[in-house]
């Protein structure tokens, strides 16, 4: 396994493979700082990495490549001794669909990158249909932009080589608790980042409060920023109403989760959504807006329950804090459907698909 981007989510998608896998696994990888270098250049130092471990262990018989690289860059360097072996390409995120901050001009730069990663790849799996689908869209935009001797028609012979294959999650120690607490509590379990709308989930929180909501809250999950303002002003106007704020602990963010009533997410941009699977495993009502992977990830005969419209967060979210009694049977089945992507679950996908893949690349050697 390579990873660029060592950290977060894709650490926990390495660490779940190399855990649960019945194949041996070695992971070569650089820490999640810096992605611009990583797209740019980490292709030459993680091949340099690559030489090291064949010349400790030997061939492997596989490659599965995180997709913060320029893979085809990566196998100039490697294909000395890295021999005629598949390589798979996962993809976490891309750069054709990640939404830029307002005022910010999109990088063809990177977006070519990703194009030129799928071309080298032998094959390519997506973490989600809904990615899989936005990516193929914008790939079409992307390439017009050529001046001559246009790349649009690779475009259907690489899509022949996708699928979609979900990330694995550890929902073992998640389990409803009942909340001893006098108030329901919401949860926001998201990344602070702008894609993840902090700022939505701070005014639909403050404007409930001051409506003279009763409810308790918990901002937690990866702070990017160094002045998360909205997040710090639903802290200093809540108080103790509060009662996380800030990254927790693996544990603590358990206990935390099992004791949660609602959790709530405004993102604009989430190609798969472990944060949700993992408090909604746990029991909490999920409040998720009705676009991004959302309607992949809830099941259709949950929509209407549990998906808003855009704008609507504030809506409902008064709904179900008024009415939670009312609103929670209809989830009923909902945190055992989510279990689905229990790593002990997804990892019998993972082996089967190498297996296959291998299987099939040693026949048209």
């Amino acid at each position: 396994m390579i990873e660029p981007y060592y950290g977060g989510s894709h650490a926990a998608w390495v660490d779940g493979i190399k855990n649960h896998s019945t194949h041996e696994v070695i992971c070569i990888t650089h820490p999640d700082a810096y992605w611009r270098w990583r797209l740019r250049g980490g292709a030459v130092t993680l091949a340099e990495e690559t030489k090291k471990v064949i010349d400790k262990v030997g061939e492997f018989d596989l490659v599965l490549v995180s997709g913060m690289i320029d893979l085809s860059t990566w196998l100039g360097l490697t294909r000395k001794y890295l021999n005629d072996v598949p390589v798979v390409l996962y993809l976490h995120e891309n750069q054709l669909n990640y939404p830029t901050k307002v005022g910010e001009e999109r990088s063809d730069e990177f977006s070519l990158i990703n194009w030129k990663s799928l071309l080298a790849a032998d094959e390519i799996w997506f973490n989600s249909e809904f990615q899989r689908q936005a990516m193929f869209e914008a790939l079409s935009s992307l390439l017009r932009k050529a001046p001559d001797f246009s790349h649009e028609h690779l475009i259907p012979k690489v899509k022949e080589r996708t699928r979609v294959v979900p990330v694995g999650v550890d929902l073992k120690k998640f389990k409803r608790i009942k909340n001893n607490r006098s108030n329901p509590l919401v949860l926001w379990n998201q990344r602070w980042d702008y894609d993840k709308n902090p700022k939505e989930i701070a005014s639909s929180i403050l404007e409930l409060s001051r409506e003279g909501i009763e409810f308790d809250v918990a901002l937690v999950g990866e702070n990017v920023r160094k002045n998360p303002k909205e997040l710090l002003e639903v802290k200093n106007e809540l108080g103790a109403k509060v009662v996380q704020f800030g990254f927790l602990p693996r544990d603590e963010y358990v206990k935390l989760l099992n004791q949660t009533d609602i959790v709530v997410s405004a993102a604009v941009h989430e190609f798969f959504g472990i944060a949700i699977v993992e408090a909604v495993a746990a029991g909490a009502f999920p409040i998720l807006p009705n676009h991004q992977n959302y309607p992949e990830l809830i099941p259709e005969k949950w929509h209407k329950s549990v998906l808003y419209p855009p704008g609507q967060l504030v809506e409902r979210l008064c709904e179900v804090l008024l009415n939670l009694n009312t609103w929670r049977p209809l989830v009923e089945g909902l945190d055992e459907e989510m279990r689905k992507y229990e790593w002990a679950i997804i990892i019998k996908y993972y082996d089967s698909l190498i297996e296959t893949v291998i299987s099939e690349y040693g026949h048209k050697l």
